[in-house]
């Protein structure tokens, strides 16, 4: 069954809103997302590497900013209040709205006026009264932004299909250096790097309190226990038993970390 174009989720004080846009964004953006009043317990949070992209605007704080695809994790400031609405990428899907290789804000978070110019489309998200309007106002400024044609590379698209469990021998799926390069530009990771973090997101989805680390490491092809720690201290700056007990729904989003400072989205200290 095909997800509804629109959904929503409620918490005491805080709406979310999730929109899935149709052609020609629809192989592109996975999602479009609201928040508004959001609100968490803790003042800051981990937000794990998942390879893929996010253009984010701070409804409440001037504010906005493509993220780029990470290989390590950032931190996020949750202590105040926020209205927040962005759009999450599928992965390679924010190249044609960047006018340069993904890989270039390869751990970055880049201002959009530094991509896209100055820009009134901040001040019509805040004019609009509805979130569907919202949406709507987003879907067009990527389609104004979109180099043209707004298509993806075969290529690219199927090595991502292969490296989605990141277990897939790069060497078998993209054989050439010319490829592995379009790779990169596109999804802002190089396919060994991208395998890697689709492997981590993999572990995460099995973490649990007493698990098995030794056989979930034999399942994600890992080498061995020790193999799976130290990638995953090196995308998460913790351990597996230290991330276990913390994680919520949002897999991605870990809880009660030092803060590093710096507004709604602070990169990663060191």
């Amino acid at each position: 069954m095909n997800p509804a174009p629109y959904s929503i989720d409620t918490m005491p004080q805080m709406l979310a809103r999730m929109h899935r846009p149709g052609p020609p964004l629809a192989g592109f953006v996975d999602l479009l997302w609201l928040y508004e009043g959001y609100s968490v317990p803790h003042a800051t949070e981990r937000l794990l590497p998942m390879g893929t992209m996010e253009l984010v605007f701070d409804l409440a704080a001037e504010g906005v900013v493509f993220v780029g695809a990470h290989s390590q994790y950032f931190t996020l400031e949750t202590a105040r209040e926020t209205s927040v609405i962005g759009v999450h990428f599928k992965p390679g899907g924010a190249f044609p709205f960047l006018g340069m290789p993904a890989d270039e804000l390869h751990n970055q978070h880049v201002a959009l006026d530094a991509l896209w110019g100055a820009t009134s489309v901040r001040d019509r998200l805040l004019e609009a009264a509805t979130p569907e309007e919202k949406f709507r106002i987003l879907e067009e400024a990527l389609i104004a932004h979109a180099s043209r044609p707004i298509e993806r590379d075969p290529a690219v698209v199927f090595a991502l299909r292969e490296l989605g469990d990141g277990q897939g021998r790069v060497s078998s799926i993209l054989g050439t250096r010319r490829l592995v390069d379009r790779f990169t530009a596109e999804v802002g990771l190089t396919p060994k790097l991208y395998g890697r973090v689709q492997r981590f997101q993999h572990v995460l989805r099995l973490a649990k309190p007493g698990a098995d680390w030794a056989g979930i490491a034999a399942e994600c092809g890992y080498y061995d226990q020790a193999h799976l720690i130290h990638d995953f201290r090196a995308f998460s700056g913790l351990t597996p038993a230290m991330y276990a007990p913390l994680a919520t729904d949002h897999l991605n989003h870990v809880p009660n970390v030092p803060p590093c400072g710096g507004g709604l989205l602070a990169r990663r200290a060191g």
